[in-house]
């Protein structure tokens, strides 16, 4: 037995009370004795105390529990259960951790931390979900899966019953609670209750919460939310209760408070257009808004939530009117508010100003009488038996009257909103079970109390008691379960201080009483109070005052003041206010003040309402009181009450008890004495001492083996019963019996011993450590003198060793030096020798080679004199020849242009004559001819003078060049200046000769061709600037590419390759997610068919989904749309092949009539631009006048154009009726005659519609024709204008003058001809100028766009110039493929074009064979097949195909693919069912019947999402479809004839390729398919996985007797636990790596590709990391170091399996790499600043949020281990800020999927080989 002495010892620490902190932590300095009355402390800063103790008043300080033990997730796992250690323990979670939530047995604790924390999200709510109470961190959504998972296991009810102070975030809770449910139990259907249960909340915060001193968002009544669901546990309605609204708070307001929310919204959105009629200003111009004085809220925007509350009504159904009417009389409240009443002078009455306008807005918005509401708001009625008379009231009474009128007007207005939201949330569906969340307020006591508080505190002592006996209860049946002796635990009971209250004559019996007096009073009740209940032990009377009580509440005293009880009780209103509010012309604002059954009628009553008359009698009749209005507000409140309390004991409580943490909403900050208040009021002190007055500590036999086993002798362990071993043990341990119980599976122990046998331990551990120490150090201690021995020895000798080195280095030093000292001396004296040498023989060689060199010079001097001489003489003999030759010409040039004069003169008296003019017209075309032949021959002298001309210039130049050389060697050698000055002049001569030479070439180029000369010189002028701007552009692409080349040179190849495959994956799973998408929606609609079908023959009117025709998948064909296979009338032909039923649903038909309508758009819209091009040129060419015939024209031609594109708007508009009728006669389904009868009629109209499409398009044509005729006519025209003159020529006699003169015309039209096609050629080469001068802007404009990127890629660093050339060689790279794309699609639609006319072609030739053979074979009962002779052939010549007829096409689907299994075919080849399909549509290609390959590929997709439908959860079926999916997709490829996908065929495969049917598109389909089998794949395998991960990677002990146990507190043996030994604790690593071995081998025998199957893997470890690391990061239990060692080898195991499958590669293990970082950060040290940042470089993986988590659920599981400091989690906190990681979310997306990669991978099997098992019963397949 544990005596004082014992517990307290030296060292031990204690609790002593404080006046500021609460309690406060000391440690004990002497051992006490028994009987002592001072206990020597000391505090924690150092100081020592003498505490006194005494026997009654200040008893043995409370033991502060071991630090093992703190920071609990239980406060009943505590060993030492009481005040301080609980208020401690909520102080260590929530300041150093940041947790607020903590459980006490069944209660769980929530410390409001006034920040927003990032642990509400849907991947929480997943982690919690299906979970244990005991297993997770304590959380909100823990309680509700508990609730949940109650309600699912023992269909009974549930309660959350969330109480606390204001501000203490009792809605929060109740909030995220609901959420947790509309997450958890979605509606199944479509009607989103779970969206109309979270929407009630705006709602209701708007009406029902206003800002207080305390909380800026506090609720003013207590609600009571009923969420009710099916017998499948999904949300099927809800219901909601309210409790006494705080009615009081519409006309005041303390100071810093604000009114109801709604109001302030409406007051922020005044501004608005529809809310105008409000006449609403600022809330700071109303009365009953702006008595706090403040009327904003920090952080909240009034508009903004009214725009929430708006949207919130709108979900729930309140249509607009409704809405409108609620803010009108919201509005009208604030308006009486308002009104001024104004007193008489007698002061005994008072009026109301007739101009006042807020009584005039109020009358209008509640539609009442304007002069009645004025006159009864100053007087009243009062009634008595024998008249009835109206009385004034004072300015007082008045006011008091309007405020009570706001609050009864509010009060109903709010019930009403109530009631509808609960119209809207109810359900016709059978309820099959509810849970309850009730938020009401907690215990509250003010300065000041009044009836609210009573209240409240009343409703807070039903719920205490109703907590306290389910506490006990708990208690009881734990004890009776275990079998153990248990006693009555003495606990609180309340029921005297109820009684008090609620019993006959207590206090609110007494109050109604006094109500019903005509002249009661509060002093009057007062008195009565004390009078009645002066003995009761739970009711005093204050010492001064006579106007308040005491109550003593199960939490505190609280004094209440009687002012005001009584009118708050009665609630008056006067009757003719009412009556005027009952008579308003506004439906609404009537039915709210409706009674009983009437009320009900009225609402749902819609018709407008007639005027009421009120006819007074002659004589009054007491009008017969309501007995809703006898009843008071606390008998209705008391009445409410007791149905909730009913409620809440049929249905199982939980409890969520909300605390504030101080009082000035700072985030985590804790006032210990604010929290000890509340935890005093809210019963969880309670629960402690009900808890500590039994067994609180409570362990499994083996946890308690495990713990202790340190404890017992190895003899003990030898036994195999640990029953026995661990009682054995206690019994030796713990002397006193009544400390410890043995239950069935736990042992009980009470408050303290577990404390004590943790000292045991520890002494034990502390024993063996210094036993350890003794050894070790002696060892280290020998160990050092051995090694220090050695050391010496090893000195000694190498010192020794050195020395006689030293001396024989310095021996070989001196011989060295004597031989260097000899070499050098020889190497001076050779060096001085050959230096002298040196010199002698340059001096020599110097001197000879100056004498040489002058005979040389002299030489040469006379060799030049020579030369000059020659060339003078003979440049003397040339110039004098020259002279005379140029004289002669000049002479003669004279002569001739003299006689040339003569000559003109004569010519030009000749022309004047008539004779002249006729020789002349007579042999005009033979002179027109001489005159071409001699331009041509002046031409071709022209050609050799400039030939000649040029030599001359060459020679001369020469010359020059020459006297030039020789007049400089003259210079030097004479000084003759009058030689030079003659030979200067000749110079000059010659020059001036030389230019006028040249000046008279030019002459002559210029006359010959000025014109074109400078045309060619400007185009070509043009064309360089253009080939310098193409050589600079060319240049700077040159420079770009070259400088990306380089930057790409710098970057490494994996850099590039994984942004590659980073883009190349997001582009994947887009896609796939696209996909996944469809994939879920095709789901959905099936779901609902099957809903449709089991309802179709229910009578009344059924509605079909819209979207049926295009996403039913049970369609015979397939949803998606094809692309053109042909034109209209092949589309009719196929309508008519098809049949009317099968055609209805094949919507590929109206897709190829939509393409047709498309191309002859497109062909118009080209034919039209070509119109305008040629209107532009014969505009632009047009010289003559247009005529008018071809202005007619011209207009025929537009208005003709305008007709057609009228036309064609037209049909395209019949054409999308008609498509929408066929939709619709698909999707209904109706009669088959009304079918028939509307396909007829459809097809009748196609045909219609395609011949009209060819006549417009045989008019554009001829349109087409008659432009390009008229333009041609135009040339031609042009063209014989042009050859008019030689015609004309050709007559070589004319014979009088008007020949003559029609000749000249025909000249002067030949003449004016040339010109306009000179000017026309010029505009061309004006038109052409602009066009290069266009091209030379956009390539400057071009070139400085370069320069300026080149310059800005110049200004980037060098990886943003990586970065940006990447990009632009992207976007380069990405506009050449869509242009390689757009031309690909162009060849492909040409090649399709083409084929299908090949198509058409074979199609009618086999038609007429088959007619052929059908006539001959008419007699036989079943056709054979058209193509007999391949019934002939040998086996040998197979050719891999498959023949079946239509009516098998069914049997074949069922016998491959519905009845299919996988061992039917488990030993064949693999993917068999693929090799079947693919061969069968062989054969339907070689036949050429593509409706044959479209029905059979239609059906065969269909029937396998039926299959993987049927069979959702079935793994190796769905392996088994996806491998033969991917397969089939395959061979698809494989045999398409592309040649991408042959380049590993064989040639036999090459020869088997597909022939006719490009199945491209199929291709996608079946790639779309596969992609949602792999998804199912997968969501299958993880959810067959997901109850072993946590249990195998977490909580199974692989490496044995590592793991500590430490003490459990009552949430690890709850209700809703698997105490048994089949639950999911029985899964080992073991059995996760076995049935990941499973799927794999499954995945390998069905063929499926390896590529996939590692994808498969990779996704599952993905999954596996994502629960482990997301329950890591929620469990504080797990986290330690125990638990990282044995993580770290369960991966290892996971990584030894991946490279035993060789699996290595798969990319699998990369994906534990955040696993495997976490369990390293459970595992190195946390205490330096180095360990910091070695954590920091480590955790790479992990994000922020993450790696803080774990530091903060860091548990040691010994004494021995040290706990994270706080200091140094702010330091990792610190050193990780600069990481942008961009993961904000603190778990791991469990839901993320990677995208899925189908690598093509052609068989090598040969078709022509393959065999089919007869078992598989395909007996009418024949092999062609």
């Amino acid at each position: 037995m544990t005596s004082k002495q014992d517990l307290y010892c030296k060292y031990t620490r204690v609790w002593i009370p404080d006046a500021e902190e609460v309690w406060k932590s000391a440690e004990i300095v002497r051992d006490y004795k028994e009987g002592e009355s001072v206990l020597h402390i000391k505090l924690e800063n150092e100081s020592t105390v003498e505490y006194a103790i005494g026997p009654k008043n200040n008893q043995l300080p409370f033991l502060r529990n071991p630090d093992i033990l703190v920071g609990e997730n239980d406060l009943t796992a505590l060993s030492y259960l009481h005040e301080p250690a609980v208020l401690h323990n909520l102080k260590v979670r929530f300041l150093e951790s940041n947790h607020i939530y903590t459980y006490c047995g069944i209660v769980l604790v929530a410390i409001n931390p006034y920040e927003q924390l990032q642990i509400y999200g849907e991947e929480v709510i997943n982690a919690y979900s299906g979970q244990n109470m005991g297993d997770m961190d304590p959380h909100i959504f823990a309680v509700a899966e508990e609730a949940y998972k109650q309600m699912a296991r023992d269909e009974k009810n549930q309660s959350i019953i969330v109480s606390g102070e204001s501000g203490a975030g009792k809605t929060v809770s109740a909030k995220y609670a609901m959420r947790y449910f509309a997450t958890v139990g979605g509606s199944a259907s479509d009607a989103n209750v779970e969206e109309k249960v979270l929407a009630s909340s705006p709602i209701m915060e708007a009406i029902g919460n206003a800002k207080t001193t305390r909380n800026d968002n506090s609720s003013r009544f207590g609600k009571y939310i009923q969420i009710g669901f099916d017998r499948r546990y999904y949300i099927i309605g809800a219901n909601m209760r309210t409790y006494l609204l705080e009615k009081s708070r519409v006309v005041f307001q303390a100071e810093d408070e604000r009114n109801y929310h709604i109001f302030y919204q409406l007051c922020a959105s005044a501004s608005r257009s529809e809310f105008k009629d409000l006449a609403l200003t600022s809330a700071e111009d109303f009365i009953y808004t702006c008595m706090g004085e403040n009327i904003f809220i920090e952080g909240v925007n009034d508009a903004h939530d009214f725009e929430k509350t708006r949207e919130a009504f709108t979900l729930l159904g309140f249509k607009d009117s409704y809405q409108t009417g609620i803010y009108k009389i919201m509005a009208s409240i604030l308006h009486l508010g308002n009104v001024e009443i104004l007193s008489e002078r007698d002061g005994e009455s008072c009026h109301i100003s007739s101009d006042d306008p807020h009584l005039h807005h109020f009358c209008r918005l509640l539609g009442v009488e304007r002069e009645q509401m004025e006159h009864w708001l100053c007087r009243r009625k009062l009634v008595t038996t024998a008249e009835t008379y109206v009385k004034n009231m004072s300015m007082k009474q008045a006011s008091n009257a309007r405020d009570a009128l706001a609050k009864h007007i509010y009060a109903h207005l709010f019930d009403w909103i109530v009631d509808n939201i609960n119209h809207a949330l109810h359900t016709t569906d059978k309820q099959h079970s509810f849970i309850g969340v009730l938020d009401i307020y907690g215990f509250e006591t003010f300065e000041i109390n009044s009836f609210e508080q009573f209240c409240i505190n009343y409703a807070n002592e039903k719920l205490q008691q109703q907590f306290n006996s389910h506490v006990f209860k708990l208690e009881q049946e734990e004890y009776m379960k275990e079998q153990i002796p248990w006693t009555l635990i003495d606990f609180y009971d309340n029921q005297p201080c109820i009684d008090l209250i609620e019993a006959k004559l207590g206090i609110l019996d007494l109050l109604d009483e006094e109500c019903k007096m005509p002249k009661g009073t509060d002093q009057n009740w007062a008195q009565k109070l004390y009078d009645r209940h002066a003995s009761c032990e739970h009711f005093q009377k204050p010492r001064m005052s006579n106007q308040s009580f005491i109550v003593i509440h199960f939490a505190d005293k609280v004094e209440y003041q009687c002012d005001g009880f009584l009118e708050k009780n009665r609630d008056t209103v006067y009757e003719e206010q009412i009556n005027i509010l009952k008579a308003s012309k506004f439906q609404l604002v009537a039915d709210l003040f409706q009674e009983g059954k009437e009320a009900a009628a009225s609402l749902s009553c819609s018709s407008s309402k007639s005027s009421r008359i009120n006819v007074r009698p002659a004589k009054s009749i007491p009008k017969a009181p309501n007995k809703e209005h006898r009843k008071t507000v606390g008998h209705q409140f008391r009445s409410s009450l007791h149905l909730l309390m009913d409620t809440l004991n049929a249905t199982t409580p939980h409890y969520v008890r909300c605390i504030k943490p101080n009082d000035f909403k700072e985030g985590f900050s804790f006032d210990s004495r604010r929290a000890v208040q509340q935890l005093r009021a809210c019963g969880v002190l309670e629960t402690i001492r009900i808890s500590a007055a039994g067994y609180p500590s409570r362990w499994t036999y083996g946890d308690f083996f495990s713990r202790y086993r340190v404890l017992m002798k190895k003899s003990d362990i030898a036994t195999g019963d640990k029953k026995q071993v661990c009682r054995k043990l206690l019994e030796t341990l713990i002397k006193d019996p009544d400390k410890f119980q043995f239950g069935k599976t736990k042992i009980f122990f009470r408050a303290g011993q577990v404390a004590y046998l943790e000292k045991l331990r520890a002494d034990k551990f502390r024993s063996a450590c210094i036993k350890i120490q003794k050894t070790v150090r002696g060892w280290l201690q020998r160990t050092r003198y051995r090694k220090i021995r050695k050391s010496a020895l090893t000195l000694q000798r190498y010192g020794r060793g050195y020395l006689a080195r030293r001396y024989a280095e310095q021996l070989r030093l001196t011989k060295a030096a004597v031989v260097c000292q000899k070499q050098y001396r020889m190497v001076c004296v050779r060096r001085e020798y050959l230096r002298t040498r040196t010199a002698v023989v340059t001096i020599q060689a110097f001197y000879r080679g100056m004498f040489v060199r002058r005979l040389y010079r002299e030489f040469l001097i006379h060799h030049k004199a020579t030369i000059i001489q020659k060339y003078v003489l003979g440049w003397l003999e040339r110039r004098r020849f020259q002279r005379a030759r140029n004289a002669a010409i000049v002479i003669q040039c004279s002569y001739r242009r003299v006689l040339a004069k003569r000559q003109l003169k004569q010519l030009k008296i000749e022309a004047r004559s008539a004779e002249h003019l006729k020789k002349l017209n007579t042999g005009m075309e033979n002179k027109i001819v001489q005159l071409q032949r001699k331009m041509d021959e002046q031409n071709k002298e022209y050609k050799i003078q400039a030939e000649q001309l040029t030599v001359t210039n060459n020679a001369l130049n020469t010359e020059v060049t020459k006297l030039h050389k020789e007049l400089d060697t003259m210079r030097s050698r004479q000084g003759n200046n009058t030689q030079v000055a003659s030979l200067q002049e000749e110079l000059e001569r010659l020059r001036a000769e030389l230019e006028e030479a040249h000046a008279h070439r030019k002459r002559l180029e210029e006359e010959h061709s000025n014109e074109k000369q400078g045309l060619e010189q400007r185009v070509e002028e043009l064309e360089k600037e253009n080939l310098l701007l193409k050589e600079e552009k060319e240049n700077m692409n040159e420079k770009i590419l070259n400088q990306s080349r380089s930057t790409d040179q710098n970057l490494s190849s994996s850099q590039k390759q994984g942004r590659l495959q980073a883009d190349l994956d997001e582009e994947r799973q887009r896609y796939q997610n696209l996909v996944k998408e469809y994939s879920r929606l095709e789901q959905r609609y099936d779901n609902l068919q099957e809903e449709v079908s089991l309802a179709k023959f229910q009578p009344g009117h059924r509605r079909i989904p819209s979207n049926q025709s295009s996403l039913g998948s049970d369609s015979p064909y397939p949803s998606f749309t094809p692309s053109d296979v042909g034109d209209t009338d092949d589309a009719l032909q196929q309508v008519e092949d098809m049949g009317v039923e099968k055609a209805a649903m094949d919507i590929s038909l109206f897709m190829k009539l939509q393409k047709r309508v498309r191309e002859l758009e497109q062909e118009r819209k080209r034919l039209q631009s070509s119109l305008e091009k040629m209107e532009e040129l014969a505009k632009r060419k047009g010289i003559e006048p247009r005529s008018p015939t071809s202005d007619d024209d011209a207009d025929y031609n537009i208005l003709k154009r305008q007709e057609l594109e009228s036309e064609n708007k037209k049909l395209k508009n019949d054409l999308n009726e008609l498509r929408k009728a066929v939709a619709d006669r698909a999707a209904q389904s109706n009669g088959s005659n009304e079918l028939q009868e509307g396909y007829n009629l459809l097809l009748s109209q196609l045909k219609a519609a395609n011949e009209e499409l060819e006549v417009r398009k045989e008019e554009v044509l001829i349109l087409r024709t008659q432009i390009v005729s008229t333009s041609k006519q135009t040339d031609t025209s042009n063209h014989i204008d042009s050859n008019s003159v030689p015609e004309w020529s050709n007559n070589k006699k004319p014979t009088n003058k008007e020949e003559a003169l029609e000749a000249y015309q025909g000249l002067c039209e030949a003449k004016r001809l040339l010109e306009s096609q000179l000017q026309s050629q010029s505009r061309q080469h004006k038109d052409e100028l602009v066009a290069l001068h266009t091209q030379i802007e956009v390539l400057r404009e071009d070139l400085e766009k370069k320069q300026e990127v080149l310059g800005q890629i110049m200004a980037l660093s060098p990886e943003d110039k990586v970065e940006y050339s990447i990009q632009q060689e992207i976007t380069r790279l990405t506009n050449e493929n869509l242009d390689l794309k757009e031309l690909m699609e162009k060849l492909e639609k040409n090649e399709r074009k083409l084929k299908k006319q090949l198509r058409i072609y074979m199609k009618k030739v086999q038609e007429l064979e088959v007619s052929h053979a059908s006539t001959v074979q008419s007699s036989k009962a079943r056709p054979e097949l058209s193509r007999q002779v391949t019934v002939q052939r040998k086996e040998k010549d197979f050719e891999g195909m498959l023949e079946y007829y239509k009516e098998d096409e069914s049997v074949l689907i069922r016998s491959l693919i519905t009845d299919m299994t996988p061992n039917t075919v488990s030993a064949t080849v693999p993917c068999l069912p693929a090799y079947i399909l693919f061969m069968c549509i062989r054969h339907a290609d070689y036949i050429n019947d593509d409706q044959k390959v479209h029905s059979l590929l239609t059906s065969t997709i269909n029937a396998i999402k039926k299959v993987l439908k049927r069979n959702n959860n079935d793994f190796e079926m769905t392996s088994f479809w996806l491998a033969n999916t991917s397969r089939l997709l395959h061979c698809l490829k494989q045999y398409s004839g592309d040649e991408a996908f042959m380049t590993q065929n064989t040639a036999k495969q090459n020869e088997h390729c597909l022939k006719n049917f490009d199945l491209a598109e199929y291709r996608q389909v079946l790639s779309d398919l596969s992609i949602q089998i792999y998804q199912q794949l997968v969501k299958v395998a993880e959810g067959i996985m997901q109850p072993m991960i946590v249990s195998a990677m977490l909580e199974s002990e692989s490496i044995p007797s590592l793991s500590g146990v430490k003490p459990m507190g009552y949430r690890n043996r709850s209700s809703s636990m698997d105490t048994e030994g089949g639950g999911p604790g029985g899964y080992t690593l073991e059995a996760l790596i076995r049935q990941l071995g499973q799927f794999h081998s499954t995945m390998g025998e069905h063929g499926l590709d390896p590529e996939i199957g590692q994808q498969v893997v990779r996704q599952l470890f993905y999954s596996i990391n994502a629960v482990t690391l997301n329950n890591l990061l929620l469990r504080k239990d797990v986290c330690s170091w125990s638990t990282g060692m044995q993580l770290r080898y369960n991966i290892s195991q996971m990584e030894e399996w991946l490279r035993g499958r060789n699996l290595q590669h798969s990319g699998a293990a990369a994906t534990l790499e955040p696993l495997i970082q976490a369990a390293q950060l459970l595992q190195v040290k946390k205490k330096t600043s180095q360990d910091a940042e070695a954590i920091c470089s480590l955790c790479i993986a992990l994000s922020v949020h993450q790696i803080v988590k774990i530091l903060n659920l860091y548990t040691p599981l010994n004494e021995f281990e040290e706990r994270v400091t706080v200091s140094f989690i702010r330091d990792i906190q610190n050193r990780l800020q600069e990481r942008t990681d961009g993961q904000q979310q603190l778990l791991v997306d469990t839901k993320h999927t990677f995208p899925v990669l189908f690598p093509y991978t052609p068989s090598a099997l040969s078709l022509e080989n393959l065999h089919i098992p007869a078992s598989l019963n395909l007996d009418f397949l024949i092999r062609v």
